[in-house]
C-alpha cells in the first residue's frame, strides 16, 4: 500500500468534494492535524474510520486502498494487488512483533542472571537482601514471559502439519504445550490430530 498515493488521492477527493482539511475532520469527529498527516502520506486512516471518510468523500474502500479510483475493466487486478498488499503488511507486523518478543525474553533473561549475580556474589549483603533481589527478579522474569507467549500467541498463526489448518490458539494451549523454537506441539481444531504446529506469518 503506496501511502504517499493514498495521501494524494484523499486530498484530491477532498477538494473535489469542496471540503477543506478541517471540515473533513469536523465530519469524522478527529483533528485538521489527522487529516493532514493522511494527505501526506505520514499515516493511514484507522480502520475504523475508513468507511465513514469514503462515504464522505464518495468512494469505495477499494478505491482508498488503490489510491485511485477503481474502474470495473481493472477492479480485479486492484483488488488482488491491494489484497497482496495488506498480506505483506501483515507478515511485516508480525516478523516486527516476533524481534519485539526476543527482546522482551532476552533482556528479562539477561536482567535475571544479574540479579542472581548480585544476590550471590556480593560480600557483606544481608540475606533479606538477597532474597529480595532474587524475588524480584524472578517476578520481573515471569512477567516478561508471560507477554513473550502472549505476543508470540497473536502475532501470525500456527500450522499443522497433518491438514495444513492455519490458526491462532488459545493462550494457554500455548503455555501448555512442549516446544522446538517457536513450533508447538498441540491439538489442531481443525482435523483433532496432536502434532507439530509451526509458526507462520501468514495464512
Amino acid at each position: 500500500m503506496d501511502q504517499i498515493m493514498i495521501g494524494k488521492f484523499i486530498a484530491s477527493c477532498r477538494k473535489e468534494k469542496k471540503l477543506t482539511q478541517a471540515q473533513l475532520a469536523e465530519k469524522l469527529g478527529i483533528t485538521d492535524r489527522a487529516v493532514s498527516k493522511w494527505e501526506t502520506g505520514k499515516c493511514l486512516p484507522d480502520a475504523s474510520l475508513m468507511p465513514e471518510l469514503c462515504e464522505h468523500l464518495g468512494i469505495s474502500i477499494n478505491d482508498l486502498f488503490n489510491g485511485r479510483r477503481v474502474t470495473m475493466e481493472n477492479y480485479k487486478e486492484a483488488a488482488e494487488a491491494a489484497m497482496l498488499q495488506l498480506k505483506k503488511n501483515e507478515e511485516q507486523k508480525n516478523r516486527m512483533l516476533l524481534i519485539l518478543e526476543i527482546v522482551i525474553g532476552t533482556s528479562a533473561t539477561l536482567s535475571f542472571l544479574f540479579m542472581v549475580f548480585v544476590a550471590s556474589l556480593i560480600p557483606g549483603l544481608p540475606a533479606f537482601f538477597r532474597i529480595l533481589i532474587l524475588v524480584i527478579g524472578f517476578i520481573q522474569l515471569a512477567v516478561c514471559i508471560y507477554f513473550a507467549l502472549k505476543i508470540e500467541t497473536k502475532a501470525g498463526y500456527y500450522k499443522c502439519e497433518e491438514c495444513g489448518n492455519t490458526y491462532v490458539p488459545e493462550f494457554r494451549d500455548v503455555v501448555m504445550a512442549m516446544h522446538k523454537g517457536r513450533d508447538r506441539k498441540m491439538t489442531c481444531p481443525c482435523c483433532g490430530k496432536k502434532c507439530w504446529h509451526k509458526k507462520v506469518m501468514s495464512k
